[in-house]
């Protein structure tokens, strides 16, 4: 039999796709791919409608390129019943306007419920078969195509192709952390470079407090009063009452002893 099917995807796209036996079994319509997979991906079970009856068959496919042009071979066994299929396929791409055109040319030798079907009936289940297969090889051939595209996209806007310094920052440039800090105030070297610099120093005061707190920890620093002139001046002391009798009382005491002495004396020399 022979049968072609348009699809509007480029022949180089569909090509990629049939070199890999599995996208190809997922373009397969009816097909059941095996759980272990040991004969590889387009082995498994295989569901063909013929007239109104469903065959299942198991066996394998394998698929080449030759020339431009990929070969199918195939051979299954009805699941139940005695029957047996045969294919040889020949797939060719041809670009054209807006797409490619895919052309089938084949045969199929079948003994069993398939054979016993009529000819028009093996014949729409075929055109039916390839059409479903086209329709899916392109699908799946245009996503893959789009994925790759995105993933170049990616790879591009990674790589600066100009090699010109444009303004725009680059992956792995430097980082916020990579700047220069500068150094801390109580550093005694940032002093200095910083007249030096400048050509201006510090005021002499400023230069003996920043050499006095050098060498002191913070926690001095922080609690060590002021000194020079900007010591605290000590409030001056109020006279009171209570101060003046603190120094009238002991006197007056003195003065009362003295006297009793004194009498004392006197009374014994009369």
């Amino acid at each position: 039999m022979e049968h072609e099917v348009f699809v509007p995807v480029p022949a180089e796209v569909l090509r990629a796709t049939l070199a890999d036996p599995a996208r190809v079994a997922r373009c397969v319509p009816g097909f059941q791919q095996d759980a272990d997979g040991e004969e590889g991906p387009l082995a498994g079970r295989l569901k063909v409608r013929v007239g109104g009856n469903t065959i299942t068959y198991r066996g394998a496919l394998r698929i080449a390129e030759h020339a431009g042009r990929f070969a199918v071979d195939g051979e299954g066994t009805e699941v139940r019943g005695k029957g047996t299929a045969t294919l040889a396929l020949t797939v060719a791409l041809t670009p054209v306007a807006e797409g490619t055109t895919i052309g089938f040319a084949g045969r199929v030798t079948a003994a069993g419920r398939l054979a016993d079907a009529d000819a028009e009936a093996r014949a729409a289940a075929g055109a039916r078969l390839l059409d479903r297969f086209a329709e899916a090889l392109a699908a799946v051939a245009d996503v893959e195509a789009e994925i790759a595209a995105e993933a170049a996209d990616a790879e591009l806007d990674a790589v600066d192709l100009d090699g010109v310094d444009d303004g725009v920052e680059e992956p792995g440039g430097a980082s916020v952390f990579d700047t220069p800090v500068p150094p801390p105030s109580l550093d005694p070297l940032a002093d200095e470079e910083f007249a030096d610099q400048t050509g201006a120093g510090r005021p002499a005061e400023a230069a003996h407090a920043r050499r006095t707190m050098i060498g002191r920890s913070a926690e001095e620093v922080d609690h060590a009063p002021p000194r020079g002139r900007y010591a605290p001046v000590p409030a001056a002391e109020n006279s009171s009452a209570g101060a003046t009798l603190r120094w009238i009382a002991p006197a007056a005491a003195l003065a009362l002893a003295s006297a009793v002495v004194v009498s004392r004396a006197l009374r014994r020399r009369r």
